[in-house]
């Protein structure tokens, strides 16, 4: 089969063949009138040859001997790493092109960190289970499109014996209510040099937007470079990447009609949704940040090799190592709204009535040294008494302005709308660090990461970090103990802020987290099983008045408690799959966390091979959790607080997919949402804003090796 579909590309070419060549000038042979037609050349005079039989005898042989060898390049020639993977070793692992999760390229709808949003791809989301942020140290507090941004800890690094390239394509059918195109290039300039780009789109409008405002749609672009050098030796690395964000996600305040799903019949026939009318019409959000990440180490003293002879497999083990570490970063928040606030969307205002153009600064310079120190014993062949020791300390240096757009008098007493710079401040943070790990055999292995800012405008921030593996055989599998201890500093949104419809001044203390964990993960019976404790004292948030719309950050003093358990198990019967993950979540404060009690997520799918070409998978996935007290959404400040106690229905929600593997293509083709109607017409994550309808999507990546 996959021969005559090659044999039916090659037909098309040829099809085409004369279509290009127009495109071409006529080519022209030695002493032919450029007016003559290529068709008509003299042939006789022109292209004839003297030369006797044993020269062309020659010629051939020349052509035969020079003609290169063929090769087909496949991702065996492709090997993948990350920073995170080459902090102790160089560490390179094969390309995965497996059809695991291809269909859920949302971020949004990950089966095991799924989120909440304001309808679709692009605009401002959150996790729906509980995942507190583990960082430390200034923070803008401004997150509700981070699912979108590209940064250096994302960046995958390459060594590639062929160019290869990775095209995807994801959109629903006949429309542009999810539109997302992503490219990634890579190859070797060298042996030990590597170089590539990525590029992300998404121009996805939703169901409720009005087709012809632009500010109604998303509109994000993902734009980077990055590079991986070693020496030959592989004793120095150097890992860098520019990375360019900019994203416009739209901000309505949603649409008018609030019992869309309340009638009985279908919502697609019950209006034309691009056509309602929602409560600000031109008011988005854009975020930019063009950043350069530069990371050098050099190993010294003896280097250790493992699988000796296997190029692409080979782990480097250094004694000792030096990094250093350069990161710049511009990032820029802005807030436009065009028009009044008919509707009520706002609190109030501060500057502008019909006219809002807040904007926040923020540049960050990182300079960061290390040391790391390794003892093992003398044969790298036995993993035993093996000590690990970094030590490090980071400077960082932020500079942070703050503008609205106000009335101003000008030299010639005139009122203009101009920026006003509201806040304008410098300052630096100096943090050391140390990690410390500890393998007593090829079974046990003990790691602790410690954090703890000691001069600056977050002094007392600390993050201690500790894990203790314990690994079995492959039927017993592995138990990972894990606690950290965590006080972060309030995010510049809770303390200092000035726009246009927001002014906060608090003086707050530090989130303090605890928590404690237990992960069994067995491979072999397909198991991981996790249960963690939190204990959150001095809990941030966002909240309102009773019923209202005035988000204001708060802090609650005592003590919250939270267990969470999650288990995923899959099984399997012959060709039969089924894939299922679990969470169960209970805490004495869910009237201020507002997250799900119970959320699953299981996939019921058949495996085979169709015409003998086609690797497929076609089934059933459905992704559910339970009623909750719904957070609303404050535009303009885009956070996610507690406003009124509104609790939706909660039921399942299905997709039936089909997806494939053709040679080197994947694609798939689902009906998301398949179950609208049968148990409901449509539901809700967050306070006004509709999720998305029913829709069929589809999507492809193409993969090129040379």
């Amino acid at each position: 089969m996959a021969n005559k579909l090659k044999y039916l590309l090659i037909l098309l070419i040829c099809a085409f063949a004369q279509t290009v060549f127009a495109q071409v000038g006529n080519p022209r042979f030695p002493g032919q009138n450029p007016n003559q037609p290529v068709y008509s050349r003299d042939t006789l005079k022109n292209g004839r040859t003297t030369r006797g039989d044993s020269q062309n005898l020659d010629s051939i042989r020349k052509r035969e001997e020079n003609r290169k060898d063929s090769i087909v390049f496949t991702s065996k020639f492709i090997k993948v790493t990350s920073e995170r993977l080459l902090m102790d070793s160089i560490q390179l692992f094969p390309l995965d092109t497996g059809l695991v999760n291809f269909e859920n390229y949302s971020p949004l709808n990950q089966p095991r960190n799924p989120k909440i949003s304001l309808g679709y791809t692009g605009v401002s989301q959150r996790d729906l289970l509980f995942n507190p942020r583990k960082t430390i140290g200034f923070d803008e507090g401004m997150h509700a499109l981070d699912a979108y941004m590209l940064n250096p800890q994302d960046v995958n690094y390459f060594n590639a014996r062929a160019p290869y390239t990775l095209l995807s394509l994801f959109s629903s059918l006949g429309g542009s209510v999810e539109q997302l195109f992503k490219v990634v290039h890579t190859q070797n300039v060298k042996p030990n040099w590597n170089v590539g780009l990525m590029m992300n789109f998404n121009g996805s409008r939703g169901y409720y937007s009005t087709n012809g405002i632009l500010a109604q749609n998303v509109s994000d672009f993902n734009f980077g470079l990055f590079t991986w050098y070693h020496s030959v030796n592989k004793r120095y690395n150097l890992l860098a990447n520019i990375l360019v964000n900019n994203l416009k996600a739209p901000e309505t305040g949603s649409i008018l009609k609030d019992t869309i799903f309340n009638n009985t019949n279908n919502v697609s026939s019950s209006f034309n949704k691009t056509g309602e009318p929602v409560r600000l019409p031109g008011s988005f959000t854009n975020w930019k940040s063009t950043g350069v990440y530069v990371k050098q180490f050099y190993y010294i003293g003896h280097i250790d090799s493992l699988n000796q002879g296997k190029a692409f497999s080979k782990n480097v083990l250094p004694t000792q190592r030096v990094a250093y570490t350069f990161y710049y970063n511009q990032r820029k928040y802005d807030y436009l709204q065009n028009g009044l606030d008919t509707y009520g969307v706002f609190p109030d205002y501060y500057y502008s009535a019909g006219r809002s153009r807040d904007s926040l600064n923020v540049l960050h310079l990182q300079n960061e040294f290390s040391y790391s120190f390794y003892l093992r014993p003398k044969s790298a062949k036995l993993i035993k008494n093996e000590l690990k020791l970094d030590v490090g300390l980071a400077h960082d240096f932020y500079k942070v302005s703050q503008f609205v757009s106000d009335t101003l008098i000008n030299e010639f007493g005139q009122k203009q709308l101009k920026p006003s710079r509201v806040q304008n401040e410098t300052f630096q943070n100096i943090t050391l660090k140390a990690r410390l790990g500890y393998r007593f055999s090829d079974k046990i292995n003990l790691d602790a990461d410690i954090r703890q800012i000691v001069q600056g405008r977050n002094f007392g921030d600390l993050l201690y970090d500790a894990k203790l593996t314990l690994v079995g055989n492959k039927k017993t599998g592995r138990i990972v103990l894990g606690a950290y201890l965590q006080s972060s500093s309030p995010g510049l949104v809770y303390t200092d802020w000035v726009s246009n419809h927001y002014i906060f001044h608090n003086s707050f203390n530090n989130q303090k987290t605890t928590n404690a964990s237990f992960n069994y993960i067995n491979d072999a019976l397909q198991v991981d099983l996790k249960a963690e404790y939190f204990l959150i004292t001095d809990y941030l948030y966002f909240a309102s008045q009773p019923g209202g719309i005035d988000a204001t950050p708060q802090q609650y003093g005592s003590a919250i408690n939270l267990l969470k358990v999650s288990l995923g198990k899959n099984l399997e019967w012959r060709k039969l799959h089924f894939d299922n993950y679990v969470v169960y979540q209970k805490t004495d404060k869910a009237d201020l966390l507002r997250t799900p009690e119970v959320y699953t997520f299981s996939s019921l799918y058949y495996g085979t091979t169709l015409f003998d070409v086609l690797h497929s998978q076609f089934g059933l996935s459905v992704r559910y959790n339970t009623a909750y007290t719904a957070p609303s959404y404050a535009v303009g400040l885009g956070q996610f607080y507690n406003g009124p106690n509104i609790t939706f229905t909660s039921y399942p929600v299905a997709t039936l997919f089909f997806k494939a593997t053709l040679e080197r293509t994947n694609l798939f083709i689902q009906y998301d949402y398949v179950n609208q109607g049968i148990f409901s017409n449509g539901f809700y994550t967050v306070n006004r804003y509709p999720q998305m309808d029913k829709t069929i999507k589809f999507g492809v990546a193409w993969t090129f090796y040379n």
